[in-house]
């Protein structure tokens, strides 16, 4: 006992000890580093399009797939876009945007996963009218013709969107005022105060107005239009989908988790909407995520394919009519950004 004693405390034990300190410092250090996989995911803060990444952040599906995630708020879906193509954020969930097509095709992003789709009994996107402009005449989407209509941004799903609608009507978009105003804020600000006639909005932040009864709402898109319009998805690098591939399944796995979660929710066994026990918790968990009042949560509940699904179909109908409008230049084939080493499709697309 006495004799170990002064064996550490010789110069060359003392090393060894050091080393052998310094060795599991460094072995200890790498296993901590290995065992929380950060990420940056982007998303809209306001909106109930990103609400699986809220849901995975809040219920820790991410920590169980390895991954030290941050949710990154942002304001709008161009914001997204640009973020991940930069790299300052990793992954991005929200509407799939005209620039996010620009810097795909330029061989900077890839779409890896599906979001939101219609469904009934959920509502995603709605029309709104400023309280002067329905007071002026404005009952619904059939008196559109020769008003203006705000949005986050030109070349957005809304203004995909809202184009379709137009159409249905027998209304060209461009016999329609469409002003991009940047932020949710701004288009709540400039609706109302009558400074346009009426926007598309995501359900949240549309409900957000009309509750303070600042606006009038005109109906839910998925009662204009009978087919499904929901351009949204998960979005990465190419390059982070090139180096870092089981960090992208770890993030889908969580994502369709957080997914399944919510679908559990608020769908019953006959996938007819109807809440179920845990449906308290998810509302919880969003109001507080998105910062919206509880019943802004009830009332704007959208859905989310549990397996995060693409619809080729659907990108390329958005796509089409870019190209069209003269946003794109050249006919782009949807499947050349969809990274098929980790999405999935819906039956009919693939």
């Amino acid at each position: 006992m006495i004799a170990s004693r002064r064996r550490a405390h010789h110069p060359i034990a003392r090393g060894a000890t050091a080393f052998v300190a310094s060795c599991l410092a460094i072995l200890f250090g790498l296993h901590a580093a290995a065992a929380g996989d950060p990420i940056r995911v982007g998303y809209v803060s306001t909106s109930l399009a990103s609400i699986a990444d809220v849901v995975a952040d809040a219920k820790g599906y991410y920590k169980d797939e390895g991954l030290d995630a941050a949710i990154v708020g942002f304001e709008s879906s161009d914001a997204i876009a640009l973020a991940v193509a930069s790299g300052d954020v990793d992954f991005g969930t929200t509407g799939i945007s005209n620039p996010f097509f620009v810097l795909a095709k330029a061989g900077s992003l890839k779409i890896i996963g599906g979001d939101t789709v219609n469904h009934a009994g959920f509502h995603a996107i709605g029309f709104i009218a400023s309280n002067q402009a329905y007071a002026a005449g404005l009952g619904s989407m059939a008196d559109a013709r020769g008003r203006s209509f705000g949005m986050t941004q030109i070349g957005s799903p809304l203004h995909y969107a809202l184009a379709m609608v137009l159409d249905r009507h027998h209304i060209d978009i461009k016999d329609v005022r469409v002003v991009g105003l940047q932020t949710n804020a701004n288009v709540a600000s400039a609706l109302t105060g009558g400074q346009i006639d009426g926007s598309i909005m995501s359900s949240a932040n549309l409900l957000a107005v009309t509750n303070r009864n600042g606006g009038k709402l005109l109906g839910w898109l998925e009662n204009e239009v009978p087919y499904n319009l929901a351009v949204t998805g998960s979005v990465v690098s190419t390059k982070l989908a090139a180096t870092r591939p089981d960090t992208v399944r770890h993030f889908l796995a969580a994502f369709r988790r957080a997914a399944q979660a919510w679908d559990a929710a608020f769908v019953d066994a006959n996938g007819v909407r109807a809440d179920q026990p845990t449906a308290p918790e998810m509302v919880a968990l969003a109001a507080k995520g998105l910062k919206q009042p509880t019943q802004v949560i009830i009332d704007g509940l959208n859905y989310v394919d549990p397996e995060a699904r693409i619809d080729v179909n659907v990108v390329q109908r958005m796509l089409d009519w870019y190209e069209k409008m003269g946003m794109q230049k050249t006919h782009i084939d949807a499947r050349s950004f969809i990274d098929m080493r980790y999405a999935k499709l819906f039956p009919e697309t693939r």
